[in-house]
């Protein structure tokens, strides 16, 4: 293993919460540790802004309010309430959860993080955070944001760290008493003011502590580097999943995919229609002439 530190200094842990004490988002779900509301806005809150997160999981909560009303809930409803959040994959694994939560755990989130893993689309990160957030556990959850903050604080840049190491710093730098508001103030510390380019360094609570503030660059690369152009989101098979979802999601019964969508030819929109039902988000018939599909029932 290499030297790296193992923790961060308990000044930065104090100046860190009391920071989020005074600043933190007002987030809806930040109100509450229900360990069910928890899941639903950590499966939420990935790969979607803090802020649209929060007001879809609102809507959320009072559609499906526990977790039997979700998992009695249709796929199509499910579905139709996950509207505007992307992803969609997210809601068939939530939905898929919640039934095996109601089934093999009487109905009650597990609160550990190897029980939690074996949910359906429960990551490590999603795991750890759950588990810091809505049961006190004091494990680390590890996205972007906290590998970049931690990774500063402790030796100029998360680059110092095997995945293996920056887990076990994480771990290790969790506030055992305040593991939950620990997890919520490293994110707004990544969100806000440790960014990825333009740090605000002299905003950050850490400055004192920080390696990165004090000009440690380990493992730097050269500023000009050419990036290589991303294709536009129009004409990528994401783009299109999600137009073939909404489709179905306006629908009231099967509707006919046989025509272009956008720049994606037949074929195209034939091979993700089939493949959005082998992923559980359509059903499909087909007959030598047609292909149509629905929201699952």
């Amino acid at each position: 293993m290499s030297d790296v530190p193992s923790t961060i200094a308990p000044g930065a842990q104090r100046e860190i919460l009391a920071w989020y004490d005074a600043t933190g988002r007002e987030l809806a779900f930040r109100a509450t540790s229900d360990p069910y509301a928890v899941l639903v806005s950590e499966l939420m809150a990935q790969q979607t802004q803090a802020a649209r997160a929060a007001e879809a999981w609102t809507s959320w909560m009072d559609r499906f309010p526990s977790l039997e009303v979700l998992a009695s809930a249709s796929a199509a409803d499910v579905l139709r309430a996950w509207a505007g959040l992307g992803y969609n994959r997210r809601a068939v694994h939530l939905h898929r959860a919640a039934k095996v939560i109601v089934a093999e755990h009487g109905g009650r989130v597990p609160s550990t993080v190897p029980a939690l893993e074996a949910l359906p689309g429960v990551g490590p990160y999603t795991a750890r955070a759950v588990a810091a957030i809505a049961f006190g556990e004091p494990v680390g959850a590890v996205d972007v944001n906290v590998r970049r903050v931690l990774g500063r604080i402790a030796a100029g840049g998360p680059e110092a760290f095997t995945p293996a190491e920056m887990q076990a710093l994480a771990d290790a730098s969790v506030p055992r008493e305040r593991a939950g508001a620990w997890t919520h103030a490293l994110m707004d510390v990544g969100q806000r003011v440790c960014k990825p380019a333009r740090p605000n360094c002299a905003d950050c609570p850490a400055i004192a502590w920080c390696r990165y503030a004090a000009g440690e660059r380990p493992g730097a690369v050269a500023a000009a580097r050419t990036r290589r152009s991303e294709p536009a989101f129009e004409s990528t098979n994401r783009w299109l999943r999600g137009r073939i979802v909404d489709r179905a999601r306006e629908a009231s019964g099967w509707i006919p995919f046989g025509e272009p969508i956008g720049d994606h030819g037949e074929g195209a929109v034939r091979t993700a229609v089939l493949a959005l039902a082998r992923d559980g988000l359509l059903e499909v018939r087909e007959t030598p002439t047609t292909l149509e599909a629905r929201l699952p029932h």
